[in-house]
């Protein structure tokens, strides 16, 4: 019986990613208004971006899964492993860690449970998500799992070029990214996460100055062992920045992802980025 890893819909795993290493992932709920869905299952991105970019339209909000969806998922893999590892999105973005954590002490049905703070969210807490299950797959335990995905916190990262800085500034994760605020027209701010709201980079003029900033950003870290590439609304930027890195990483896997509704909501329409864990496993 192998570990069985649990995430959530903040991740943004291709579905045929999830299908491929048997991950389970929760739903967060969407809200437009006083209009509810599910994240990924009653709403679909292509829908999210819709609404989010229509005209008159509140910024959505996003709110964490019941305690009792953990209890749930997680009693139903106890019948078949006794291993479960958890990873989620940072608590300072989301309520969903805390959840998981309430969730696993309602499981009556013997079973460990390690529930991990990824201490980021979307592409990031993918990769995390990835490389637990990947180890899982292959047969390693949970202790080695668990050690490793917290061992790869620290060194996992998420960068982006914007669109626009305007759904980072309504929804209140802007933080020291505000001093790009007021930027010249085509320029592209260059963010990070980390701890919970966004920080500068640096702005550069035009898209492609922007891919290759970053592409140049990601190399300056050295060796990194994974690597994903995605977008909210500019798939064609995904695929340059793709290119650039696949230059600079020969033969270094590429995954390419599309960011939901939570990275979404802040990141807005136009962006596009990548994140990766530096070092080598």
């Amino acid at each position: 019986m192998s570990v069985r890893v649990v995430t959530d819909s903040t991740a943004d795993l291709p579905q045929e990613v999830v299908d491929e290493l048997g991950v389970v992932v929760i739903p967060l709920h969407v809200y437009f208004g006083e209009e509810s869905f599910e994240d990924g299952v009653t709403i679909s991105k292509d829908e999210f971006y819709r609404r989010l970019t229509a005209p008159n339209t509140p910024l959505p909000r996003t709110s964490a899964p019941p305690a009792g969806a953990f209890t749930d998922a997680y009693e139903s893999l106890a019948q078949e492993t006794g291993d479960i590892v958890s990873i989620h999105i940072s608590p300072k973005l989301s309520g969903t860690y805390n959840s998981a954590l309430v969730g696993k002490e309602e499981v009556h049905t013997p079973c460990r449970i390690e529930v991990i703070d990824s201490a980021t969210a979307s592409l990031a807490l993918g990769l995390l998500v990835i490389q637990a299950a990947t180890m899982a797959r292959e047969g390693a335990c949970l202790d080695d799992i668990a050690r490793v995905t917290r061992s790869a916190v620290p060194r996992t990262h998420l960068v982006g070029a914007l669109g626009t800085l305007e759904y980072l500034h309504r929804g209140g994760r802007i933080g020291k990214a505000s001093a790009l605020l007021g930027s010249m027209l085509h320029v592209k701010p260059i963010v990070g996460l980390r701890d919970g709201a966004a920080y500068p980079i640096e702005r550069v003029r035009g898209r492609a100055r922007a891919l290759q900033r970053l592409c140049k950003l990601i190399a300056s870290y050295g060796a990194i062992s994974h690597v994903v590439v995605g977008h909210t609304t500019d798939e064609a930027g995904m695929e340059s920045l793709a290119e650039y890195l696949s230059r600079h990483f020969p033969g270094l896997p590429i995954l390419r992802s599309r960011c939901g509704a939570t990275l979404g909501t802040y990141f807005g329409p136009g962006a596009c980025g990548a994140a990766f864990i530096q070092g080598n496993t």
